[in-house]
């Protein structure tokens, strides 16, 4: 196996394993919700958000799961939500 092999790994679930990582562990703040995007029933399914940590205002974006879907009131522009975010990189985050 040669070095470029070792880089070249599969990769498993990444998004998975990282949106359930912060939903464990990660801390809480608070943010509100900028835009969405609906389907063509009207659902919401795509979030854009943004949160502050320590003077520094992130934005990010999120596909919401079959359970926030069902809760798509929750999730109108203007709506505050509770983030979850590491702290050690406060730009990697999920709305839960």
């Amino acid at each position: 196996m040669g070095i470029r092999d070792f880089f070249k790994r599969s990769k498993t679930d990444d998004e998975g394993e990282r949106r359930q990582a912060l939903l464990r562990a990660g801390r809480i703040t608070e943010g509100s919700i900028f835009d969405v995007i609906t389907d063509e029933a009207g659902a919401i399914t795509h979030v854009f958000y943004n949160y502050e940590i320590n003077g520094v205002e992130y934005e990010s974006s999120q596909l919401l799961d079959a359970g926030q879907q069902q809760r798509s009131g929750d999730y109108f522009p203007g709506a505050r939500v509770t983030v979850r975010f590491n702290p050690r990189q406060p730009g990697n985050s999920v709305v839960v």
